[in-house]
């Protein structure tokens, strides 16, 4: 009796070997590192890896460690005075081909590192640097999309030769005036033709029709933005070369960025919230055409006419590269996509000899106060870098000057990364210190040793040697859980640790409850074999409606928490799935083991 068979007994130590070789790598630690990655998208190869190496080796600094994972060269020093003077090298070397990184590395040996095992990862608070919460003009979007909307309405009207026409824009309203009435119905089909979804309504005065966007499109447009500059601010974090950064949605207008080893958050938080983006545009030298305005040059620059439609934009440049020309004048060198570079050489074949602007964009939120409360105002600043007159045919490759070095590097930078779909605000921002990072791991730690040795203390005095086989499985659930943070790479918060210190007080819940019924069992008079197959037998139940009610209320705080909330809830779920593996099956495998099939007088409980 209380005899499981062999290949479960197996299939116990199977699972207990695979968490422990799991969560093996979290011993180990971590020590200063660099990583870098190839801006061309080539991974690095063990040749580029020993040039790197080489590298560094000149400036006197020897890594402790060197290798190439998924794709990025990886090199590990003893201390951070090593990592800093390997970084200035390297970025006096790399700087044009590879973004570089200072991170924190795990001390693996080759071994563990060949197996493809990594430590679990550390959240911001316990690691320490930037985080960013910024909020979407979800107007300017909107906004931003009617313009486009009025631009193209009166280039098709105008195409359509249906008379004089004129067509105004005011917030969320398009109004398309008419000379003739009789033109109303082909207006209507021109506009439906071009946007089917658009709502048209007829003026009051007979001759005009009134253009919305509907509700869907709308909330498309809104979608669209907020994915954008998700991707957008993605690649701008992999442009200056953080390590591990974290960029997501969180709400239905707000963005998190979470940079994890960034310590000097100024320069950061103004590229992620710049709006800068560049249009070129002909010059109107008869000041004549239609839709022509009249924009402000930059100090040395003068200001010009500039003709309404855009030959290409920020949006459809693939790359963007800052230097300088043959004069020694800051430049950025830029090459367009397959529809910019068709519409630019369509332009240069006609415009030989005529002035080209390039027109610098750059979208603020600025803060003011009226009657004492705090407001906001958008502030939009266009004005002309740079005026050339087109010497010849191009397409996809050219440059542009009027920018200062700094200028030229930042506008190239944000224009690689592509244009934020609509202006982004920053909401909150809060800048964690490593050591106050490395603070909160001891003291979070230290918690959870506290609570383990005080359970452990408890269950050895009061259930004896009961007591310790269910130690056993609260110091194997620990295990488990970090084995499984390390599988999925799930990062530990501080409010995870709390979960882990509350999963120790829970793990135990249910060989109390076993225990407990083992001594109802004894004290009715039962054998002390019936006893024990009862004790488990009959707190099954209970222990799965406690573990399964309370996993239900972690799974909603997962998917509507946010934030550490999400950490907490991640950890408390894993707790539970473990602690029901080893209170349940664990601790009556080493029961069976131990007391199964033999004649017993007593029970140690």
């Amino acid at each position: 009796m209380n005899k499981y068979p062999s290949w479960l007994n197996i299939l116990v130590l199977v699972v207990l070997l695979t968490g422990m070789l799991l969560a093996l790598p979290n011993i180990y630690g971590s020590v200063p590192a660099i990583q870098l990655s190839g801006q061309d998208n080539q991974p690095f190869d063990d040749a580029r890896l020993q040039q790197v190496v080489q590298t560094v080796e000149n400036a006197g600094v020897s890594p402790e460690a060197a290798f190439v994972q998924d794709g990025r060269a990886v090199l590990r020093f003893h201390d951070e005075n090593e990592q800093r003077a390997a970084e200035e090298r390297l970025r006096a070397r790399y700087e044009r081909e590879a973004s570089i990184a200072l991170t924190l590395a795990p001390r693996l040996p080759d071994w563990v590192r060949s197996l493809g095992l990594s430590p679990m990862s550390l959240g911001l608070d316990l690691r320490g640097g930037v985080y960013v919460l910024l909020e979407v003009d979800m107007a300017t979007a909107i906004s931003k999309r009617m313009e486009a909307y009025e631009i193209d309405f009166d280039d098709r009207l105008r195409d359509a030769d249906l008379g004089r026409h004129r067509v105004e824009r005011d917030e969320g309203l398009i109004t398309v005036r008419l000379a003739n009435a009789e033109d109303l119905p082909a207006a209507r089909n021109l506009i439906r033709d071009a946007d089917p979804d658009v709502l048209i309504a007829d003026g009051a005065d007979g001759s005009s029709l009134l253009i919305r966007m509907s509700d869907a499109q709308i909330e498309d447009r809104r979608r669209f933005a907020i994915e954008q500059n998700v991707t957008t601010l993605r690649n701008r974090v992999d442009e200056l070369g953080v390590a591990e950064p974290l960029v997501q949605q969180q709400g239905l207008d707000r963005i998190v960025v979470q940079l994890p080893g960034v310590q000097d958050p100024n320069q950061i938080i103004d590229m992620l919230s710049a709006t800068a983006t560049i249009e070129f545009r002909m010059v109107d030298q008869s000041g004549e055409e239609p839709g022509s305005r009249r924009f402000p040059g930059r100090p040395g620059v003068r200001s010009e006419m500039l003709k309404r439609d855009v030959i290409a934009s920020g949006d459809q440049i693939v790359n963007a590269e800052s230097g300088f020309t043959q004069d020694g004048q800051p430049a950025v060198f830029i090459n367009l996509d397959s529809t910019g570079g068709d519409k630019m050489l369509e332009t240069t074949q006609v415009s030989v000899g005529k002035p080209m602007a390039t027109l610098f964009i750059e979208t603020k939120r600025e803060e003011f106060t009226r009657g004492g409360e705090t407001e906001y105002r958008i502030v939009k600043t266009e004005e002309i870098i740079n005026i050339a007159t087109i010497q010849g045919v191009f397409k996809n490759s050219f440059q542009t000057t009027g920018l200062n070095p700094a200028e030229a590097r930042e506008l190239a930078l944000l224009l690689r990364a592509g244009a934020l779909a609509a202006p982004v605000y920053m909401v909150d921002q809060r800048t964690i210190g490593p050591t106050l990072g490395q603070d909160n791991i001891e003291k979070g730690f230290l918690a959870v040793q506290i609570g383990f040795l005080a359970v452990i203390v408890f269950m050895a005095v009061y259930y004896r040697w009961f007591g310790m086989i269910a130690n056993v499985a609260l110091l194997s659930n620990l295990v488990f859980i970090v084995a499984l943070l390390s599988l999925l790479q799930a990062s530990l918060t501080l409010p995870g640790i709390a979960g882990i210190v509350l999963t120790v007080g829970m793990a135990v819940d249910a060989n109390v409850l076993i225990f407990e019924r083992i001594r109802e069992e004894l004290a009715a008079g039962a054998q002390p074999q019936a006893a024990i197959s009862s004790g488990y037998d009959k707190a099954l139940s209970s222990i799965a409606d406690a573990n399964i009610t309370t996993l239900i209320a972690a799974i909603v705080l997962f998917a509507f928490g946010t934030g550490p909330i999400k950490g907490f809830a991640i950890t408390l779920s894993l707790g539970i799935i473990t602690s029901m593996f080893t209170a349940i099956i664990g601790t009556r495998s080493i029961v069976n083991l131990a007391f199964g099939g033999r004649r017993l007088t007593s029970v140690p409980v």
